[in-house]
């Protein structure tokens, strides 16, 4: 795990709530998209998942809004600075390039600054290892969605590649429901093509440098809104991510430096109006992890990231880079203490001084202590920070007197227990989350309407997990997450539930059974509580609406033959619940996915 401290470490040895998606889980998920995988960690809704693939689909992690979820790839940071909020979009990426997925849960602003109010979600591509070896996948299934991927992956000497590109199309059906059941609305059609590359070097027995590319294509059709079809409106979303890096291997710790770019192109076109969304970041960072003994490890940074955007549409003034940019400097320390194995502590602050409103401080205080040998309990205070998007700050709504950051505070504790000799897993973990000068779009003093910063948020909530693997054969694990939030407008009242399409509660289990080498099955389910949502009607009118709650249930087969072939199907939604993402929007029902996979080494 190296998230949680912007170092390797078991994850035994973290006092936070944490989740790993591993390799071995990714290819027991080859029919899915990222955002449908995302969607079964625990207190993790990823909304729209289940619907149609072009969809935006938003994170809400903890409760928290999506600009609140730090998305990275492979540690760096890959907002989107031509959106409203500047979050992005998982959907962007091909789930064929994936290695494995890391989840940090409560407010990490100390290591990554901002936008890591409710936690981080980072994305870690493959990498070439071992002897060199190409891949290949086909698959098909419902909607006439049709896949093909080929990868390259290993060492040539002492370079190592990995290069991996992927083709999905599909003809898909309405995002829009029609009100009227006897309404036929356009498909809407989606394609993606993926490539990701990473190659690194070893100079000599310490220093390596590396390098890497993602690049992801995705073309969609729209619709005019919920329960409005438009038979003529179409995007293109094009995000490309580069770096280039040193790493160089200490006696007693490491050093890391890496330079980034990562642009997003937004393109729409409804009837023939064009708009366009452009958006950039370059990203330079230095990290420095030191073993200073055998009770304090100590891990330090400086970050330097650059924001512009350029955006036309019908609507509004158009912004352009020159005046639509903002940069943030930080500096950053954590220290690790570890006295003999059973107490551990993270102690650490971030120094973050931003172009538009100046300085501000995050901290985190993080303890931990191992009891019998099997139980870790944990607390954690910290802090967490969002600075407003480019639009927010620079487009016909922004505030003349400017926008201050949201700023959170944070208390969890938790606890985690293996028994049995591992068999049985527990973590449990309760939090709360403030967060104050949320921004908003309203009313100002002075009667103009536009973003401000107002009222204060507070979320609370508990995830409990429980795995279960009685043998090498079967695994069984289960969860239950509770989140509740409301807006506070007023000092000292109680204030008022306002979590737009996020479940208070949600469940979930997934049984895993390996028949044999060769063959293996999995169940995974989810319940997902009512929501509330609001959607605007032809005429412009506010409608309040509750989604119902829904119970779905999806399977996995996956046959390996001895030689190195894999055939799978994947079905999902198997009893076809009807249910909804977004109110006047579709869901996929019964739908199903099959392939095959080589493997040639």
């Amino acid at each position: 795990m190296v998230t949680a401290s912007r170092s390797p470490k078991k994850i035994s040895d973290i006092g936070k709530m944490v989740r790993v998606i591993s390799r071995e889980e990714i290819e027991r998920s080859q029919g899915r998209t990222l955002p449908e995988l995302l969607n079964t960690v625990p207190g993790l809704n990823v909304t729209g998942s289940g619907s149609a693939l072009g969809e935006v689909k938003s994170v809400y992690l903890r409760g928290a809004s999506s600009a609140n979820t730090l998305i990275l790839i492979d540690g760096i940071p890959v907002n989107d600075a031509s959106g409203i909020s500047g979050e992005y979009n998982l959907a962007a990426i091909a789930i064929d390039q994936i290695e494995r997925i890391e989840v940090l849960k409560g407010a990490s602003s100390t290591l990554y600054g901002s936008d890591a109010v409710a936690g981080v979600i980072n994305v870690i591509t493959k990498k070439g290892e071992g002897k060199l070896k190409t891949n290949a996948l086909l698959s098909g299934g419902s909607y006439n969605t049709y896949k093909q991927a080929v990868g390259l992956n290993g060492n040539i000497n002492k370079t190592a590649v990995a290069l991996n590109f992927s083709n999905l199309d599909s003809k898909g059906f309405s995002s829009a429901q029609p009100l009227n059941a006897a309404s036929l609305f356009e498909k809407d059609k989606f394609s993606q093509q993926g490539l990701s590359l990473n190659l690194s070097q070893y100079l000599n027995n310490t220093v390596k440098i590396l390098g890497g590319l993602q690049l992801n294509n995705n073309k969609s059709g729209l619709d005019g809104g919920a329960f409005q079809d438009n038979t003529n409106y179409n995007y293109n979303k094009v995000a490309l991510l580069g770096n280039i890096g040193l790493n160089v291997a200490l006696r007693k710790g490491n050093l890391s430096l890496i330079a980034s770019q990562n642009n997003v192109s937004n393109k729409f076109n409804n009837n023939g109006a064009n708009s366009y969304y452009k958006g950039s970041i370059t990203n330079v960072e230095g990290i420095f992890s030191y073993k200073v003994n055998n009770f304090l490890d100590l891990t330090s940074g400086a970050n330097y990231k650059y924001s512009a955007t350029d955006q036309f549409s019908g609507f509004g003034a158009p912004l352009t880079a020159g005046n639509a940019n903002n940069n943030i400097a930080s500096l950053f320390t954590s220290l690790f203490f570890n006295v003999k194995d059973v107490f551990r502590m993270e102690l650490g602050g971030r120094y973050n001084n931003h172009s538009a409103f100046g300085d501000n401080f995050t901290y985190t205080f993080n303890p931990s202590v191992l009891l019998f040998n099997s139980i870790k309990v944990y607390g954690n205070i910290s802090s967490a920070f969002r600075v407003p998007s480019l639009y927010q700050l620079t487009s016909e709504y922004a505030d003349p007197n400017g926008l201050n950051p949201e700023t959170s505070f944070n208390y969890e504790a938790g606890f985690s227990t293996d028994l049995f000799q591992n068999k049985l897993n527990i973590n449990t973990s309760v939090f709360f989350r403030e967060i104050d000068d949320v921004i908003d779009f309203g009313s100002r003093a002075d009667g103009s309407f536009g973003y401000l910063n107002q009222n204060q948020q507070n979320d609370e909530g508990i995830e409990t997990e429980i795995g279960f693997k009685p043998s090498d054969k079967l695994s069984i694990s289960a969860f239950y997450a509770y989140v509740y939030g409301r807006v506070i407008k007023s000092p000292g009242t109680p204030g008022a539930f306002n979590l737009s399409r996020r479940p208070v509660n949600s469940s979930g289990a997934n049984v895993s059974y390996n028949l044999n080498k060769n063959l293996s099955f999995s169940l995974l389910y989810k319940w997902t509580d009512s929501r509330r949502d609001i959607y605007y009607d032809t005429d412009f009118n506010e409608q309040n609406v509750v989604l119902t709650s829904y119970h779905k249930f999806d399977a996995y087969v996956q046959y390996k033959t001895k030689k190195n072939v894999t055939l799978f199907a994947d079905v999902k939604n198997l009893f076809d619940a009807r249910y909804n993402d977004f109110a006047g929007y579709n869901t996929m029902g019964t739908n199903f996915n099959a392939g095959i996979s080589f493997l040639f080494q």
